[in-house]
């Protein structure tokens, strides 16, 4: 499979500022701002080869969404100044039950959740962000298609909890699915991007994606294409590049 990840693609209400507060929160930049998308770029000593990208939407945000972001921490004290500056940033706390674990669970300015993990040895090489983390049904048979589709290999293996993929450089963050009976009811506010590489055939590249279970979403004809997993999260099969 030739398609990679590329995009962290996340819904918006007011683009541009949520954009300023993830660039601000991570230490990162905004790379490119057009009317329908603003990108925000890590530095390269972060590792991080995918953009996250704020794209504007009308519809409000609906539940707890089945992807988010966990930020990673040093020391105990680097944890905290996180907290501290989400929070001065237009961050909140969030309660969703979690009761006392040594993370923090926090949400931005439109409700999207995050965390801010305690140190971890497994996230000690990631940059600021830890993982992106996936609510799954099934965790491992969702890991395996993710990895046959962006060539990050399983690197973890939490029993029947959690699967982790990591980039074959070891650099950036993980790609987690973490196990969760909830049920998807509304589009996810943040999906994934793939692609295939510059030169090659895009409609043979979605092609090979549908072999490996993804299912096409239907939809306006785009220069892209959008696809569910096997569990129903929306992704997009850009052009090559």
């Amino acid at each position: 499979m030739s398609t990679r990840l590329v995009n962290l693609v996340i819904d918006a209400a007011r683009p541009r500022v949520l954009a300023d507060f993830w660039a601000a929160l991570l230490g990162w930049r905004v790379a490119v701002e057009e009317p329908g998308e603003v990108d925000v770029r890590a530095p390269e000593a972060d590792g991080w080869d995918l953009d996250l990208v704020f794209v504007p939407v009308p519809e409000p945000k609906e539940g707890k969404n089945r992807l988010h972001l966990d930020l990673a921490s040093t020391t105990p004290a680097h944890q905290a100044e996180l907290v501290a500056r989400a929070l001065e940033l237009g961050g909140r706390h969030v309660d969703l039950g979690q009761g006392a674990v040594p993370w923090v669970v926090l949400a931005d300015p439109e409700g999207n959740e995050f965390c801010v993990l305690e140190p971890r040895e497994r996230y000690a090489e990631s940059g600021a962000v830890a993982a992106i983390l996936v609510d799954a049904h099934a965790p491992e048979p969702l890991a395996e298609f993710w990895a046959r589709i962006t060539g990050w290999p399983v690197q973890a293996r939490e029993g029947d909890v959690l699967v982790g993929l990591r980039a074959p450089s070891g650099r950036g963050p993980w790609l987690e699915f973490l196990r969760n009976d909830d049920v998807k009811r509304v589009k996810n506010r943040l999906h994934l991007d793939v692609a295939p590489p510059a030169g090659s055939d895009h409609t043979t590249a979605v092609a090979e994606v549908v072999a490996a279970g993804a299912v096409d979403a239907g939809g306006p004809d785009l220069p892209w294409r959008v696809l569910r997993d096997p569990e129903g999260n929306e992704f997009c099969v850009l052009t090559p590049r």
